[in-house]
C-alpha cells in the first residue's frame, strides 16, 4: 500500500505484467488511479508544432505567430497532457508553495513519453536566482533529473520575474533572459539537443532558451519537451 501524493488516501500500486516479468527497474505509482484520471491526455487534433489542443478547423495561434518571427527555424515541441484545473493545482502546490516531493508526480506523469526521445544532450531550462533562493531547489532539475542525463549549461538571469505571473501580453513581450555558461566542455554542434519544461503556454520562455543555445552552438538541432501543453 502507498499513500497517494495528491490526495493522502491510501492506495494499492498499478503493476503492469510487463513489470513483473522484467528483471528491469521500474517506476512505481505516485498517485492512486483517481487522481491520475484528472489528468487530460492531450488527444487529435493537436498542433503538429507545439502539441497542443487544436479546435477542429482552426490552427495554432501561437505557433502562427512563431512562423511570422522565425520562418522555418521553428520550434517543434513535445507534451503530455493539457494544461487543466488538476495540472494547475499541482504546478501551484509544486512551484509556488514549494512542495518538492511532487516531483514524483511530474516524474510519473511524463517519464514514459520521455523515454521515447532520444536526444545527445537534455539540456533543462533554470529556475530564476530569485526563486531557487526562495523555494531551495531547480524544479525542471527536480523533476527530470534522474530520468534522463542534464546537462545544466543555460543560466537565467537575476530580476525577469516568473512566467507564470504574467499576463499573456507580459509573456510574449518579455525579454531574453537566457545565457549559455562560459565555462562548459560540451559541444552542442550538430547534435540532437531537448530542451525541458514544465509547461509550455505561449512558448516565448522556450524560444528564448533555444535562441540563447543556438547563439553558441548555431548547428545544434534542438526541439523541446513539456509535461503540460
Amino acid at each position: 500500500m502507498k499513500k497517494c501524493l495528491l490526495c493522502g488516501q491510501l492506495f494499492v500500486p498499478r503493476t503492469a505484467l510487463l513489470h513483473l516479468l522484467s528483471w528491469h527497474l521500474h517506476r512505481q505509482a505516485a498517485i492512486c488511479s483517481p487522481c491520475l484520471a484528472k489528468f487530460e491526455r492531450l488527444a487529435e487534433p493537436k498542433c503538429r508544432i507545439c502539441a497542443g489542443q487544436l479546435v477542429a478547423g482552426q490552427g495554432c495561434d501561437d505557433c502562427q505567430r512563431w512562423q511570422q518571427i522565425y520562418g522555418k527555424k521553428i520550434l517543434f515541441n513535445h507534451a503530455v497532457y493539457r494544461y487543466n484545473e488538476a495540472c494547475h493545482d499541482l504546478m501551484v502546490n509544486f512551484k509556488r508553495y514549494g512542495d518538492y516531493l511532487l516531483y514524483q508526480v511530474l516524474q510519473e506523469l511524463c517519464y514514459r513519453e520521455l523515454s521515447k526521445i532520444k536526444a545527445d544532450f537534455y539540456v533543462p531550462v533554470p529556475t530564476s536566482p530569485e526563486h531557487l533562493a526562495q523555494r531551495q531547489f531547480d524544479t525542471i532539475s527536480a523533476i527530470y533529473g534522474d530520468l534522463v542525463p542534464l546537462s545544466n549549461i543555460l543560466l537565467k538571469g537575476p530580476g525577469y520575474g516568473a512566467q507564470g505571473e504574467k499576463t499573456r501580453a507580459d509573456r510574449l513581450s518579455s525579454q531574453q533572459s537566457f545565457t549559455v555558461a562560459k565555462k562548459t566542455a560540451s559541444n552542442l554542434n550538430k547534435h540532437k539537443v531537448l530542451l525541458l519544461d514544465d509547461i509550455y503556454t505561449t512558448g516565448r520562455t522556450l524560444y528564448h532558451a533555444r535562441d540563447a543555445l543556438l547563439s553558441v552552438f548555431p548547428q545544434a538541432q534542438i526541439t523541446s519537451f513539456t509535461i503540460c501543453r
